[in-house]
C-alpha cells in the first residue's frame, strides 16, 4: 500500500565566543554567496552565527536544509512554497532592479524590499518630470499577519537625479528631497508639503506618512512612525522564524542521526518535581510537539515515538540515562477526534538529591523530526528543612479516592492535575494551584497561613489567605480560584508560607489569562506506573547513586531490591557491582555465581564481575575459568582477553598467557603495555 503523510496539527545557551566564529573566508563559494547573498534579508543573527561555527560542509548542507524547512508553510508536502517563492522574488530584483546599476539587483534598496515583502498591490510613478525627481510609490495591503499595519506605502527616489532608486523617509528626507527645486527653509517639511502639493497632491500626502491616515507634523516635521514602519518592514523575516531550532541543530548534530538533524520541530515542555509518600521525589515531565506526524497504512493510522533522556550532575556526569518507545495507532473517528488537538507526552521517574540538568529528546520515528526539552533541577535532601516544591498551575483538580497503590504522571498525593505546559487559562477555567510542603514544624500546622498574591503589572491585584490546618491532606496543598472575575493579562502567583507577619518561605508561577473563549486542551499520552513498593525504584536510585559514586547509599538501595526480589539477576548484579567498588570481594560470588551456569547465559558484566572478584582474592583459577565462559559465550574482546593473560600469567601458564595476549594485540595493534609483555614472555624462552 502506498504510505501518505498526515499532518495532526499543530544551547545550550549560544555563548559563543569571537575566536569561535570562522572568518568567512573559510566558507566555501556557494555557502558563502547562500549566506552573504541568497538569504542575507531574511537569516536572523542566531541563525547566522550558527551557521559559521559549524565545521564542515556536510554540516553546513544540513543546516540550509533545517533552515528552509523551518519557513515551509506546508511541511507535510514536496514542494517548499516559501523557498521557491524566496528565489522567484531574487531572480525579479536581479532582472528588473538591476538594470543600467552598477550592482546586481538584490543589492539595491528596491530589490531588498521586494525580496522581503514580494509583489506591491500597486506602483505609481513618477518620471519625465520637472518638478519632482524620479519617484516610485510601492503600495501594499493585507500583511497584518505579519505585524505590519493593513495598507502602507514604500517609496523610492532617484536622489539629487542620478543613480539608483533610494529608500525614501519622511523624517530624513522630507517633501523637500523629492522636489528637484525647493529654495525654502530645508527644515521646514510644511513649506515643503505645500509646495509639493501644487503639482503632485498625491505624492505630497505619502512625503509626510507611508500610512494612510496618519499624516500628522509634529511641532512641523513628520512623526515617527514612518521610520518604525521601514525599520519593521526590514526585519520583518527575522520576526517570523523561531530561532531554537538553530540551536537545537547545533546542540543535537552530533547525536540525533543524519535524517533528524534538519527536522527540528518546537514544543512546549513542563518539568515538576514531586515527593511521593514514600519520600521518594520524582521528576513529573510533558512534552508537547508543534505537531505530530503519523503514516496511514489501508484504514490505519500509526506512528513510532522514541524518547531519550539523560540526568547529568553538575560536573556533567551522566547519572541517569532511560529510552522509551511508544507505538500509537489511531482508527479514522480517533484521527479525527485528535486532529485539532495538541498531543502531550508524559513521564516521570525518580532522582536521588542533588543539582542536576535534565535532558529529554523525543524523535518521531515515522516522520523523522525530533524535538527536546532541557532544564535544571535541584532535587533537596531529607535534612534540608522546610521545603516548598515549585508551585504546579492546573486547568483542574480531581481528587481521587484512595485505592490501588499507582503512579501517573503530575498526580500530587490524591489529586491529579490536569495541566497544559504553556499554563494559558480561560475566564471559565478554575485555576488548580497545587503545591509540597515538607518539614512542617507542630506550630506551623497549627498557626501557619498561606497567602495567595496574584500580581498584575508588578502590582497586587488580589490576595487570599488561608490558614495551614484548613488543608486536609499536608503536605500536599491544593487550592483552586475561579478565573471568571480576574481581568485577561499576564499574572505572577507569588504563594507565602506565614508565620505571623514573618514570611517563611515563598514561591511563584506565572500564567496567562486570555481573552478566548476556549481553548484547545491536549490529548495526553502516559502510563500509569507501579507504586513505589516496586524494586525497581530503589534498583533505579541505586544505579543513580552509584553513578554518583557514593557507594554506602547506592548499596542500601541495591540491598532493598534484592530482599524484594533476589531472583531478579538485575538486583544481584547491582550487588555486585557496588561491593566491587567498595572492595567488597567475598560477598560476590553469592550474588553471581548462580547466574552462571543457567541454560541461558548471562550478560558480559556478570562473568566480568565475578572473574575480577576471583582475581582480586587471589583465586586465579576460579577467575581464569570465569573469564573462558566469558570468552566462549560472549566472544572475543581485548578486556577479556588481557585479562585472562593476566591470570594465566600469575599461575605461571606463560604460554598460555602468550596465545591470549597475541590474540588481543590481533584485534588491536594499539597496546604497547601488552606488546611489552609479550616480548617479555618470548625472551625467556
Amino acid at each position: 500500500m502506498k504510505k501518505q503523510t498526515w499532518l495532526l496539527g499543530v544551547f545550550m545557551v549560544l555563548f559563543l565566543g569571537a575566536q569561535m566564529v570562522p572568518a568567512d573566508d573559510d566558507l566555501i563559494e556557494r555557502h558563502k554567496k547562500w549566506l552573504e547573498e541568497e538569504v542575507v534579508y531574511i537569516i536572523t543573527p542566531v541563525e547566522e552565527e550558527v551557521f559559521k561555527i559549524l565545521k564542515s560542509e556536510r554540516e553546513r548542507d544540513l543546516f540550509i536544509e533545517a533552515f528552509w524547512q523551518q519557513r515551509d508553510p506546508t511541511p507535510g508536502t514536496e514542494e517548499n512554497e516559501f523557498k521557491k517563492e524566496h528565489y522567484r522574488r531574487i531572480n525579479y530584483a536581479n532582472h528588473f532592479h538591476g538594470r543600467s546599476q552598477p550592482k546586481p539587483g538584490w543589492k539595491t534598496d528596491r530589490g531588498r524590499i521586494y525580496i522581503i515583502l514580494g509583489e506591491p498591490n500597486d506602483i505609481v510613478r513618477y518620471e519625465g518630470q520637472s518638478q519632482v525627481y524620479a519617484t516610485e510609490v510601492w503600495f501594499y495591503q493585507g500583511l497584518t499577519d505579519k505585524g505590519l499595519p493593513p495598507g502602507f506605502y514604500v517609496v523610492f527616489f532617484q536622489e539629487g537625479g542620478v543613480g539608483e532608486y533610494r529608500l525614501y523617509s519622511p523624517l530624513r528626507h522630507g517633501p523637500m528631497g523629492l522636489m528637484t527645486s525647493y529654495w525654502g527653509d530645508p527644515m521646514d517639511y510644511q513649506a515643503a508639503y505645500e509646495q509639493l502639493r501644487e503639482f503632485a497632491p498625491e505624492l505630497a500626502d505619502v512625503s509626510l506618512s507611508l500610512i494612510p491616515g496618519e499624516r500628522d507634523i509634529t511641532m512641523g516635521r513628520p512623526n515617527m512612525s514612518s521610520d518604525l514602519l521601514i525599520q519593521k518592514v526590514e526585519t520583518t523575516p527575522l520576526r517570523e522564524i523561531k530561532e531554537r531550532y538553530a540551536r537545537k541543530f547545533l546542540e543535537y548534530k552530533d547525536i540525533v542521526e543524519v535524517e533528524y538533524s534538519t527536522n527540528y520541530m518546537d514544543s512546549d515542555s513542563l518539568v515538576k518535581l514531586i515527593r511521593d509518600p514514600s519520600g521518594i521525589y520524582f521528576v513529573h515531565y510533558a512534552v508537547e510537539p508543534e505537531r505530530l506526524s503519523v503514516n496511514q497504512y489501508e484504514s490505519k493510522y500509526y506512528t513510532t515515538l522514541k524518547l531519550n533522556g539523560t540526568v547529568a550532575d553538575r560536573n556533567g556526569q551522566i547519572i541517569h540515562q532511560f529510552e522509551k518507545d511508544y507505538s500509537m495507532e489511531f482508527d479514522e473517528e480517533q484521527l479525527r477526534q485528535i486532529s485539532h488537538m495538541p498531543a502531550s507526552i508524559r513521564d516521570m521517574f525518580p532522582l536521588i538529591p542533588g543539582e542536576f540538568k535534565i535532558s529529554v529528546l523525543l524523535k518521531n520515528e515515522v516522520s523523522k523530526e525530533f524535538t527536546s526539552l532541557e532544564r535544571d533541577i535541584l532535587v533537596p535532601g531529607e535534612s534540608d528543612g522546610l521545603q516548598m516544591t515549585s508551585i504546579l498551575l492546573g486547568y483542574r483538580a480531581e481528587r481521587e479516592s484512595p485505592g490501588e497503590n499507582r503512579l501517573r504522571p503530575f498526580q500530587v498525593g490524591p489529586y491529579r492535575l490536569h495541566v497544559q505546559p504553556n499554563r494559558t487559562f480561560v475566564l471559565q477555567d478554575n485555576l488548580a494551584v497545587c503545591y509540597q510542603v515538607h518539614g512542617l514544624s507542630p506550630d506551623l500546622r497549627r498557626q501557619g497561613i498561606i497567602r495567595y498574591d496574584f500580581v498584575k503589572n508588578d502590582e497586587v491585584s488580589r490576595t487570599l489567605t488561608r490558614n495551614i490546618g484548613d488543608y486536609p491532606d499536608i503536605p500536599n496543598f491544593v487550592e483552586e480560584f475561579p478565573l471568571k472575575d480576574f481581568y485577561p493579562a499576564h499574572y505572577r502567583l507569588r504563594v507565602t508560607l506565614l508565620s505571623g507577619d514573618d514570611e517563611i518561605i515563598a514561591g511563584e508561577e506565572e500564567f496567562d489569562l486570555t481573552h478566548s473563549e476556549a481553548i484547545v486542551r491536549p490529548w495526553i499520552y502516559s502510563k500509569i506506573l507501579s507504586g513505589t513498593s516496586d524494586p525497581a525504584y530503589a534498583y533505579v536510585l541505586g544505579n543513580q547513586l552509584f553513578s554518583a559514586g557514593k557507594y554506602e547509599e547506592a548499596r542500601g538501595q541495591f540491598e532493598r531490591a534484592y530482599r524484594i526480589s533476589p531472583d531478579t539477576m538485575a538486583f544481584a548484579l547491582g550487588m555486585a557491582r557496588v561491593d566491587m567498588a567498595l572492595g567488597k570481594y567475598d560477598t560476590i560470588e553469592s550474588f553471581l555465581l548462580p547466574w552462571v551456569d543457567k541454560p541461558e547465559p548471562p550478560p558480559y558484566e556478570v562473568f566480568f564481575t565475578l572473574g575480577k572478584a576471583y582475581q582480586n582474592l587471589g583465586d586465579l583459577e576460579k577467575a581464569a575459568d570465569i573469564f573462558d565462559k566469558a570468552v566462549t559465550h560472549h566472544g572475543l574482546n581485548t578486556t577479556i582477553l588481557n585479562t585472562l593473560g593476566e591470570c594465566y600469567f600469575q599461575l605461571g601458564r606463560h604460554d598460555e598467557a602468550l596465545v591470549v595476549w597475541e590474540r588481543s594485540l590481533e584485534i588491536n595493534k594499539e597496546q604497547p603495555q601488552i606488546r611489552k609483555y609479550i616480548e617479555a614472555i618470548k625472551e625467556k624462552k
